[in-house]
């Protein structure tokens, strides 16, 4: 059975993705599209402000895009020698993360994650709001043009300081209708799509529906998330399984129970 993978390659360039990898472990034959495009902005900014840790009370990432902005905010800096330094005093402070993608860039560049359990910006904000309280220092977070207002609205609501700063642009990818209508005329249609961000479902959705037609019911829609799938949802779709864990093994194994209990019920 094959599935499509409405994603980014991960960060690494060396070997198969992790998604692909767990699916093929399944027995399923996964093909990934690029659904974004990213224009990093704001990095004389940013760089600034991460170079004065003493000015706010620690990090809050919740995407890996936020974090490769930073990396390239340490290695084009002159200063780049000061980052041994300067990471010890934000390793003072917390960095709050959302699930191990992130947290394991987040380590790569010699910060000590915390929430990486956390899965959500949803979970991630009660678990801030656990720890801090509203005499802290602003907490910094690095973040996308797109980004969800769930845990910039819980933060406010329970008066902890919090300063944005938009980093990357989020737009859809060129080749996307392209590259779909390509996989389809290929490989005809998928027994699954997986969707890794509501933005996802925005951009892909329309092309999805024109080019199976009727037959898109048939189609086991999945989702990484539970905010994703509510995107889903709110397209009047049917999710067919939303992962556990935001991670390559919760999600193909998800894929596999729903499409086994589907073969099952033929």
């Amino acid at each position: 059975m094959k599935v499509l993978l409405l994603k980014e390659p991960r960060e690494s360039a060396s070997g198969p993705d992790p998604y692909i990898k767990e699916l093929a472990a399944c027995g399923l034959s996964a093909t990934l599209i690029p659904v974004l495009s990213f224009k990093f902005v704001s990095l004389n900014v940013l760089s600034e402000k991460l170079f004065l840790p003493e000015k706010h009370g620690g990090l809050i990432f919740t995407s890996p895009r936020a974090v490769e902005a930073v990396k390239m905010c340490i290695e084009s800096s002159a200063r780049r020698e000061e980052w041994t330094a300067t990471k010890d005093k934000w390793n003072t402070k917390p960095v709050y993360v959302v699930g191990k993608a992130t947290a394991s860039l987040v380590e790569a560049l010699g910060l000590t994650a915390c929430g990486e359990q956390t899965g959500t910006a949803d979970v991630l904000s009660r678990l801030i709001i656990e720890r801090e309280n509203p005499a802290i220092l602003p907490l910094l977070f690095p973040c996308g043009s797109l980004k969800r207002e769930v845990l910039p609205t819980a933060l406010r609501q329970n008066e902890i300081p919090l300063e944005t700063l938009t980093v990357y642009q989020t737009a859809e990818h060129p080749d996307l209708e392209k590259n779909i209508t390509h996989y389809f005329n290929n490989q005809g249609m998928p027994a699954s799509v997986a969707f890794f961000s509501p933005s996802g479902v925005k951009f892909c959705l329309d092309t999805l529906k024109r080019l199976a037609g009727p037959r898109l019911d048939q189609i086991k829609f999945a989702a990484i998330g539970p905010t994703t799938a509510d995107a889903l949802e709110a397209e009047g779709l049917t999710v067919g399984c939303s992962a556990e864990k935001p991670t390559p093994q919760h999600l193909a194994k998800g894929i596999a129970q729903a499409l086994s209990s589907t073969a099952s019920g033929l």
